[in-house]
């Protein structure tokens, strides 16, 4: 992030204080106190005046929930174009390792073995000429991607209050909550009501 938390507060508080033509009641904190108002107001649009950007290693199903926050810019990397056979992906599919099952149990095994078959059957179509977009069709929602996330504030705690909760999937949990954890520390005034 190249802003600190405190620059993007104090950058919120100059937006919202425009509306009410209060600027010069900026003071070295008073973006504390200002944006907790805005906060238990509700008025929360002022919360799009700043932003960041997080990389995301996941699973193609998980990336498939964040994507549907609609407000945010997405960067992913394409099953189209990468060719998971080249010596640039260790010519293998890598994909995320469920955390909610045991590695010796029997769900675990058979998820391991449908992956292995995946990838045998990807680099099998390759072999026969198709094109890595066709070949993906047999690729598994536990494949890794890399996806870049950009949003302003208020949709990060919208996108938070949604993918925190308890009855969310365990591997969206492992991403959303040490980063949540994390944005309470750099930014607390903006994060800290949104609890798990």
């Amino acid at each position: 992030m190249a802003e600190n938390g405190e620059a993007l507060a104090k950058r919120l508080e100059q937006a919202a204080r425009l509306c009410y033509k209060s600027e010069d009641k900026i003071t070295a904190d008073s973006y504390i106190k200002f944006i907790k108002l805005l906060i238990n107001r509700g008025h929360e649009a002022m919360l799009e005046h700043a932003g960041f950007s997080v990389k995301f290693i996941c699973d193609r199903g998980v990336s498939h929930e964040i994507v549907r926050h609609r407000i945010a810019s997405f960067a992913q990397e394409s099953t189209r174009y990468c060719n998971y056979s080249n010596d640039k992906f260790g010519s293998e599919i890598t994909v995320i390792e469920p955390c909610f099952w045991p590695k010796d149990s029997a769900n675990y095994n058979e998820w391991l073995a449908g992956c292995r078959r995946a990838e045998e059957a990807y680099f099998k179509l390759l072999a026969q000429g198709a094109t890595p977009q066709e070949a993906r069709a047999v690729l598994p929602t536990g494949l890794k991607t890399e996806l870049l996330v950009t949003t302003n504030l208020r949709e990060w705690r919208h996108f938070f209050k949604l993918r925190t909760a308890s009855d969310v999937h365990p591997q969206m949990l492992e991403l959303t909550r040490p980063l949540l954890t994390e944005l309470k520390e750099l930014i607390p005034i903006v994060f800290d009501d949104i609890v798990f």
